[in-house]
């Protein structure tokens, strides 16, 4: 991934967690010019682990800053003299945001717009901020927060002014294998006899980690600001995942849980009408056809999509079956994962 130049210090909000470790990871390797990384996140001892592998001794451009996006005087200290932002942090769990809304609204909508004005304050040129399938049509208070984020992320676009910024936004559903994911559990369930699942036609879209990193790079580099960018990824079946598992186990069906749909949306149909295709990716743009005759001065490849357009997990056109199912839960998840038949 080519990288501008003149991007040289990052800031990676979150960065103790799953992605923020494989984003850096990932830049370390390819970004020749990287001057500074600067780590932020609340966890001190997640922060210390890090250290041990990338300690400022060998890697003289870490920067390892304890701090909570809440906190508006931190997290300008911490933007001085940053090019691009890349925000991952929030609270994430449907059910504790349904006990705890106060704090989901502080941390994914306050601390959001902690992260837009100092970024506007300190002149970063680029920020990629990191949403939510379930911000898609929202029935939880977490999908509903991650809304608010994302509008203000999309919004800030308007108070930019003159500034050379620009913000946008990827939008993808639940990583293979990470924590709180559904494979993880049927996996430990499976081992003790069992498996419970919420319901039988439940989908839901596929990816892995490390696509979710090369989504992002891929933003920093083609954004033009305004967009909700959306993979083009397959979907599974639940009942899939059980049979590449498990296949002589039957489920114990519990049904659907409070906040959780049966089939993954990533852009409703009310969406579509501002939805373009920009090759392995879809944007949700403020204004189709300003957005698409923008792309064509630039000669940037992007067309338009049918005007009743929506994407969902059950209707993709891509499913991925039993046994590559089984090949990623063996690369991405567990490699020593044998199917208990």
């Amino acid at each position: 991934m080519e990288f501008n130049k003149d991007f040289k210090s990052f800031l990676v909000t979150g960065a103790s967690g799953s992605f923020g470790k494989a984003f850096i990871s990932n830049l370390l390797k390819s970004h020749e010019n990287l001057k500074r990384l600067i780590v932020f996140s609340r966890d001190e001892l997640k922060q210390w682990e890090m250290q041990q592998i990338w300690s400022p001794e060998k890697y003289p451009m870490m920067r390892y800053f304890l701090g909570d996006i809440r906190d508006k005087d931190r997290v300008n200290r911490a933007m001085e003299d940053v090019d691009c932002v890349i925000h991952a942090a929030a609270l994430k769990q449907v059910p504790a945001a349904e006990y705890n809304p106060m704090e989901f609204i502080k941390t994914n909508i306050y601390g959001a717009n902690n992260i837009i004005e100092a970024c506007l304050t300190h002149n970063v040129k680029k920020v990629v901020a990191l949403s939510t399938d379930k911000a898609a049509a929202p029935i939880n208070l977490y999908g509903a927060t991650k809304l608010c984020s994302d509008k203000l992320f999309i919004s800030a676009n308007n108070i930019k002014g003159h500034r050379d910024l620009d913000f946008s936004v990827v939008r993808y559903g639940n990583v293979m294998g990470s924590r709180g994911s559904v494979i993880p559990l049927f996996l430990k369930q499976a081992k003790e006899g069992y498996i419970t699942l919420t319901d039988p036609k439940m989908t839901r879209f596929n990816i892995v980690l490390d696509e979710g990193v090369k989504m992002v790079l891929w933003a920093l580099k083609n954004s033009l600001g305004g967009e909700i960018f959306v993979p083009k990824i397959p979907s599974y079946k639940i009942t899939d995942v059980i049979k590449a598992i498990a296949p002589k186990i039957n489920p114990e069906i519990k049904g659907v849980r409070p906040g959780e749909k049966i089939h993954e949306e990533m852009i409703t149909i009310s969406d579509g009408v501002s939805t373009v295709d920009r090759g392995d990716y879809f944007a949700i743009v403020p204004n189709q056809e300003k957005y698409t005759e923008k792309c064509k001065k630039l000669s940037i490849p992007c067309n338009m999509v049918p005007h009743d357009f929506f994407y969902r997990s059950d209707l993709n056109s891509d499913f991925l079956s039993v046994e590559e199912i089984r090949e990623l839960i063996k690369k991405h998840v567990d490699k020593n994962f044998e199917c208990i038949s």
